[in-house]
């Protein structure tokens, strides 16, 4: 009789067999090689992830950083962009209240510590000027000269307290004997309004340079040709044509013949009054 377990199996089986073990262990190794994938790819994944944030933290900080930085993003700039309504009142008022941008002037100095005898009264319909004392009694060494001074400013209240001033102090009685020795300092200061860049610095030192010629007369001709160069270099601009041209046969008229001899020989195309 033929014992079948000391036969061989089959050559078939075996084949069958080993091919099913391979296929099982292929099942088996799938999932852990898929698993190392994921967890590979999650890894990167975050990584990625990461950078792109930190990128796009780093671009928010420096846009935040520039926009801070801008200068049309300041309140500054925002005001300069968005007037106050009351600015258009008065455009060059002092504001009390904020930061001034540069030191005051000698005037502005002068005038708020009290050395100049009057203070501005302001009025619904014009403003005027309320003295401490009559202006007879003051000197003019050196009132007069800081109020010459004074036409330079550009700021409220200091343009109008040295243009009425000037012009009140030169209408007191004894007038041209105190303002005749002050000449030689006064020009100076005149021409400076007369060279100045703001053209309403400038109407100020020409009506302030008239309103002296009226009160000393042929005293000015030995200072007038300092004074004829600013006035034919504005000459150029029409819209100060007029005003110039009246203003110097104002000068011609109280300064007599001699003025203009001096005017004519600074200003050739000048039309004397006696044409």
């Amino acid at each position: 009789m033929l014992n079948l377990d000391c036969v061989d199996p089959p050559q078939e089986l075996l084949k069958t067999e080993a091919r099913y073990n391979s296929n099982k262990r292929q099942v088996m190794q799938k999932p852990q090689c898929h698993g190392d994938v994921q967890l590979r790819n999650r890894v990167t994944g975050d990584s990625n992830q990461r950078t792109s944030s930190g990128t796009q933290i780093q671009h928010r900080t420096t846009v935040q950083r520039s926009k801070s930085s801008s200068p049309t993003s300041s309140p500054q700039s925002a005001g300069k962009l968005h007037p106050r309504p009351s600015d258009k009142l008065n455009p060059k008022t002092i504001n009390p209240f904020g930061e001034q941008s540069r030191a005051p002037s000698a005037f502005a100095a002068i005038y708020s510590k009290g050395g100049i005898p009057c203070r501005l009264v302001h009025g619904s319909v014009k403003h005027r000027l309320q003295w401490e004392c009559p202006p007879d009694n003051l000197p003019f060494d050196p009132l007069l000269i800081t109020l010459a001074e004074g036409l330079r400013e550009t700021r409220h209240p200091y343009t109008f307290v040295s243009k009425e001033g000037f012009r009140e102090l030169l209408l007191v009685q004894g007038a041209p004997e105190k303002a005749v020795p002050l000449l030689p300092r006064l020009i100076p200061v005149l021409k400076a309004a007369l060279v100045h860049l703001d053209d309403e610095v400038f109407e100020r030192g020409l009506n302030a340079l008239v309103q002296l010629s009226v009160v000393v007369g042929p005293s000015l001709n030995d200072h007038l040709k300092h004074l004829l160069t600013s006035l034919s270099k504005r000459l150029r601009d029409k819209k100060f044509k007029e005003p110039i041209s009246s203003a110097l046969q104002k000068l011609e008229q109280h300064g007599g013949s001699g003025s203009l001899t001096i005017i004519k020989s600074k200003i050739p195309t000048y039309c004397s009054i006696c044409c």
